[in-house]
């Protein structure tokens, strides 16, 4: 570092707190350490007394943090994401829709491999809201070397092999047909309580129920309540209810006899271990089990969602959230800030 006239400081990092002090009224920092100074601070640091400050005198291929940050982040959003201002060497990604937040884990765990660099974010796979902060990146050191900063940006390297590292995909606003299964309800001796549940979640990740069949415990009017809510236009369908193992439970039966083919039935999640995930053409059917209707978190949130934002989810998908897949029951659902399905 050294000593230079304040009118010849811009541009220049500053290398240490500048304090204002106003008798009676105010002391603290005025500059930080790390500021670049700006045309218009000249004119401050000399009310303040200063007509000389220390400044960091920058060396050919090093870059400051707040640069280093911004770059980072740039090289690593995708669609779906605005960037904050560096402020204090930080840059944050925020959401600017309503959807699903993805991180390329591969790539994310690859930048903060690159000395010096740290890039924290939400976890995958994450219903967001607009402006929610979903991560944030910066350097841990005032300067870095540019060659780091270069390798994330490289198109052979990092970010342009796995681009986008973090996006906010959109979901679907898609036309969804509910079949509700159970001779108790088709009888009406108890009160329909699936529908409700599934309104307000499918309305919450933009899509509506178009209607909802209920049908007894048989085959033949499952599918054709099936078949009949993808001729009214339904571009999801959802059954709900009987899919335990008990025998008047149809609904897994009644899912292979419209013509589905069965993606996976059974997950390992709690709640939600009876789910059932098919295709009829190209419309997605769902096997619902009760535990949608009164947990506040369940195999529903860990799919669905995924599914409106256009991801195509395998069986390997299902099988790999058994780590995180057991909800810890708590007292007041805190999901998705808790460690169900993570």
């Amino acid at each position: 570092m050294k000593a230079i006239p304040v009118e010849e400081a811009v541009g220049k990092v500053l290398c240490h707190d500048i304090t204002q002090i106003v008798p009676g009224f105010f002391k603290g920092r005025a500059f930080k350490k790390g500021r670049i100074i700006q045309p218009d601070d000249v004119e401050k640091l000399l009310d303040l007394g200063k007509a000389h400050i220390y400044v960091f005198d920058m060396q050919s291929g090093t870059i400051h943090e707040d640069e280093a940050a911004h770059r980072i982040a740039i090289a690593s959003a995708g669609s779906g994401l605005r960037l904050t201002d560096p402020a204090e060497g930080k840059v944050n990604l925020v959401a600017t829709q309503n959807g699903l937040l993805t991180i390329n884990t591969e790539a994310l765990s690859r930048i903060n491999a690159v000395e010096d660099i740290m890039f924290a974010t939400l976890h995958t796979h994450r219903h967001v809201q607009p402006d929610q902060p979903v991560g944030g990146t910066r350097i841990i050191p005032l300067f870095t070397e540019t060659k780091r900063i270069e390798a994330i940006e490289d198109i052979e390297d990092i970010c342009q092999e796995y681009f986008p590292v973090v996006q906010v995909k959109p979901f679907a606003s898609l036309k969804v047909g509910i079949v509700t299964t159970g001779s108790e309800i088709y009888h009406g001796r108890i009160e329909d309580r699936f529908g409700p549940v599934l309104r307000k979640k499918f309305g919450e990740l933009g899509s509506r129920v178009i209607d909802q069949i209920f049908v007894s415990d048989d085959i033949p009017m499952t599918v054709e309540a099936i078949h009949g809510l993808i001729r009214d236009g339904a571009q999801f369908v959802a059954v709900t209810g009987g899919m335990s193992v008990d025998p008047d439970d149809q609904t897994p039966a009644s899912i292979r006899a419209a013509g589905a083919e069965i993606i996976t039935y059974g997950a390992p999640v709690l709640p939600g271990a009876m789910f059932m995930l098919a295709h009829i053409g190209d419309v997605p059917v769902v096997g619902l089990p009760g535990c949608v209707m009164y947990y506040g978190a369940s195999i529903f949130d860990l799919v669905i969602p995924r599914m409106l934002a256009g991801e195509t989810i395998s069986r390997e998908d299902i099988v790999s959230l058994g780590h995180g897949g057991f909800c810890a029951n708590c007292p007041e659902c805190r999901y998705p800030n808790c460690p169900f399905g993570k």
